[in-house]
């Protein structure tokens, strides 16, 4: 296939740009500056349509991180912006090609579902509240204009990222080699996970599976709580884990961000993948972190 990927040189883009490239496949980036892939440039709304055409499938994961900094307003713009109006720009742009990609698999994120309680989320649960539900809403709705034309959408609601070579877990692994983590807040918050080698198979599989399109949960099927998560983490690692992390600390130092990311949880479960047949190499969390981080 010729697949068209924006966020490429993210640790979850380039990921699956190896595994489609063992597969045979062509990889074209979709970025800012057209000399080395396909010019799609949210910030002034510049899309190429024409080095688009006869593209097989769209990955589409750009997006600016939730994680750098605290959230003012400046923060929740630039948030929104690069997702809901880079992706608008994206859908409205191939659906307007002669010959336009069959499919298209766009990142969104658990955080639709917002605080759930202990309450199982699944693609059929409605949009929770808060910042990020609100942003992630939108971010789906504007995959509409590809939807129209024909292209299927699937919009991956993607959990915790858990790999080596960055995200959440590449940040919290110096502090527990230290003997310095601990759960966050009291715990009892649950965590919807998937290790990168599970998630680039997820889209892997949504590439080629008709069946789903709209939303499908991109996380392991056995989410657990924050402090479950943090006693997996030292028992691997064979540190202690008995620094809690206040949550006064955590808002002093994030703002609204730290109930919106850390203190909140979201208990989602891969119903449609699961109906699918597609199978986790990584279902607990113990046996992945093993995985990850003893190989």
């Amino acid at each position: 296939m010729r697949v068209l990927v924006s966020g490429a040189s993210g640790f979850v883009g380039s990921a699956i740009c190896r595994r489609l490239r063992a597969r045979g496949d062509t990889v074209e980036r979709l970025v800012r500056g057209a000399a080395d892939g396909v010019l799609w440039d949210p910030t002034t709304g510049r899309f190429d349509p024409a080095a688009a055409e006869g593209a097989d499938a769209v990955v589409h994961l750009a997006g600016e991180s939730v994680f750098s900094g605290r959230l003012n307003e400046k923060r929740k713009a630039a948030i929104r912006d690069s997702r809901v109006t880079g992706t608008r720009l994206l859908a409205e742009g191939l659906a307007r090609l002669e010959r336009p990609p069959r499919v298209i698999a766009c990142a969104s994120a658990t955080g639709f579902y917002g605080e759930g309680g202990d309450a199982e989320q699944n693609e059929a649960s409605p949009v929770g509240r808060g910042f990020l539900a609100e942003v992630c809403r939108d971010w789906e709705s504007a995959c509409a204009p590809a939807a129209e034309r024909g292209i299927r959408v699937a919009n991956l609601r993607i959990g915790l990222v858990l790999s080596t070579e960055g995200g959440a877990l590449g940040k919290m692994l110096p502090v527990f080699r230290l003997g310095l983590g601990g759960r966050v807040g009291d715990g009892r918050q649950w965590m919807s996970w998937i290790t990168l080698g599970d998630l680039v198979r997820v889209v892997e599989w949504v590439l080629f599976d008709d069946a789903l399109a709209g939303a499908v949960n991109a996380v392991a099927p056995h989410p657990v709580r924050n402090d479950e998560f943090t006693h997996a983490l030292a028992r691997v690692l064979r540190r202690p884990a008995v620094l809690p992390v206040p949550a006064i600390v955590l808002r002093l130092a994030l703002g609204e961000m730290a109930d919106e990311l850390l203190l909140r949880g979201t208990r989602a479960v891969p119903k449609r993948l699961c109906e699918r047949g597609f199978r986790f190499e990584h279902a607990q969390i113990e046996p992945a972190l093993r995985a990850l981080l003893e190989d």
